[in-house]
């Protein structure tokens, strides 16, 4: 019997959905189980819906070509799901097409094809201790950096978020904070259960408890009355900038190391992971993981200063507003940000620009930067119109960051969409630090202008998050390097 059209495609549907549902447990399992994060071509599949996968896989075409079919890779998770692997990265889509269509296990077997890309983490012991984690602040990056713990929690899991610090207490709070967690209007509701713990003063979320302490200076905390010791605190309340001022964390007992999630001033070390991440030294107790914009644009200018050279330009951001601004026209300290944030375009500073030369010094002195506030309330984009040291042309830059997206150190920073439709609210929830148009790239001789999108809240809190495993001293290899 020849099928129609319509049962062809059906049928293939209902294939693909099948092959997706029988990887959700073994994905499940090798993360909680083994710590093993698996991806397809830098899209998570942990915590995936079976529509995320299918839709992870179909980004491989766009990239490769060629499709990548859930039966392909299906046998790889099932005989990388068999082996005695230590905790670590594996793009399960780069090894199941490297096998399927490059011809990479030479005529090997796909188990003996595995053992030789996974050799690193075979039969390794874990010997990496668990940390303890406060998150101080619990605003729109401190809730965001509590999801992205608790979506990993588990046996393996390295960072244990264990407390957070709100100033208040008054009757409700706790039910407040827990709502807050529970519900977004941006990123849209908490993917589990969480409830509140009235009698232990705490939130639980995923069987995650979450202690809340309520303190309005870090002198007046003692973590260890909690048995929490040696911890990372992650300040996100931006009130103080400098070492001596983010000190004051170490007067309550059981701090041990302190992560800002703003841009720093004085000594403290700016760091952008995945471009300057290997200057955090295990003596460091103090560090900044800069601003989104920084972030978003660093490793961009990275990947092109190595290829190209960079000789000057100009970075323009337009930013969504933020909680620092006003919702109607009422007084503000800065020029322009009085103004009604919903209704107007606020001309405004940064200092992103500038802040790039403390992760990437070779660009000291070399841009120039400003920023315009616009009426959204999450996504933002920076404008990178640079003068280069070599002549390129559109394609040919496209195709280099196109490669550098997928097969460099930079993999899990920058993102590249070839897509001509894409708007700000199609980049909410992205976990790349910044995402390449690459439809609206101009490129002549040796002038260029890039345009970058990123999730200035949640693309910014995946950049702590690896900044955070990195004080930790966490680190798990990605795998395969490259094929």
């Amino acid at each position: 019997m020849t099928l129609s059209h319509e049962e062809q495609y059906q049928r293939s549907w209902q294939e693909r959905q099948e092959y997706a549902e029988n990887m959700q447990p073994i994905i499940g399992r090798l993360y909680r189980n083994k710590g093993i994060e698996l991806v397809v071509y830098g899209k998570p599949l942990v915590n995936a819906t079976t529509i995320d996968i299918i839709k992870a896989h179909k980004t491989v075409e766009r990239f490769e070509q060629q499709k990548l079919r859930l039966r392909e890779s299906f046998p790889v998770l099932e005989a990388i799901s068999k082996l005695d692997l230590a905790p670590g990265r594996i793009d399960l889509g780069k090894l199941a097409f490297a096998y399927a269509y490059k011809n990479a296990a030479a005529g090997l077997s796909l188990e003996h094809y595995l053992q030789r890309e996974l050799a690193d983490l075979l039969g390794q012991d874990d010997k990496i201790k668990p940390t303890d984690v406060v998150l101080y602040g619990f605003g729109r990056i401190g809730r965001l950096l509590a999801r992205l713990m608790i979506e990993r929690a588990g046996p393996s899991a390295k960072l244990r978020l264990r407390a957070i610090v709100v100033r208040g207490g008054r009757k409700g709070d706790l039910e407040k904070r827990a709502s807050l967690l529970r519900r977004d209007s941006i990123h849209g509701p908490f993917n589990g259960s969480i409830t509140i713990d009235e009698e232990n003063g705490g939130i639980k979320a995923n069987g995650t408890f979450i202690k809340v302490i309520y303190a309005d200076s870090p002198e007046q905390v003692d973590y260890t009355a909690y048995d929490i010791h040696d911890a990372l605190v992650v300040d996100n309340t931006g009130i103080w900038k400098d070492d001596k001022e983010l000190s004051i964390h170490f007067k309550a007992k059981g701090a041990a190391k302190v992560l800002l999630t703003a841009p720093a001033k004085g000594d403290v070390k700016n760091v952008v992971y995945g471009v300057n991440h290997k200057m955090i030294t295990a003596d460091d107790r103090i560090v900044s993981a800069a601003s989104c914009t920084t972030n978003a644009i660093t490793p961009v200018l990275k990947a092109l200063h190595d290829e190209y050279g960079i000789r000057n330009g100009h970075v323009e951001t337009v930013h969504s507003y933020t909680n620092d601004q006003n919702l109607i026209d009422n007084y503000h300290s800065a020029e322009r940000r009085g103004r009604a944030a919903p209704l107007n375009m606020v001309l405004t500073s940064t200092g992103a620009a500038s802040a790039v030369a403390k992760a990437l010094p070779e660009l000291k002195g070399k841009l120039t930067g400003n920023a315009i506030r616009v009426p959204t309330p999450n996504v933002s984009m920076a404008i990178l119109s640079l003068n280069l040291n070599k002549a390129t042309d559109r394609d040919s830059l496209n195709a280099y960051l196109q490669k550098v997206s997928l097969f460099s150190d930079l993999q899990d920073q920058i993102d590249f969409t070839n897509s001509t439709e894409i708007v700000s609210s199609d980049l909410v929830g992205s976990r790349y630090a910044g995402v390449v148009d690459s439809q609206a790239t101009i490129a002549e001789e040796d002038r260029c202008v890039l345009y970058v999108w990123y999730d200035n809240e949640f693309g910014y809190s995946t950049q702590v998050i690896r900044v955070m495993n990195e004080m930790a001293g966490i680190f798990y290899p990605t795998l395969p390097v490259a094929l």
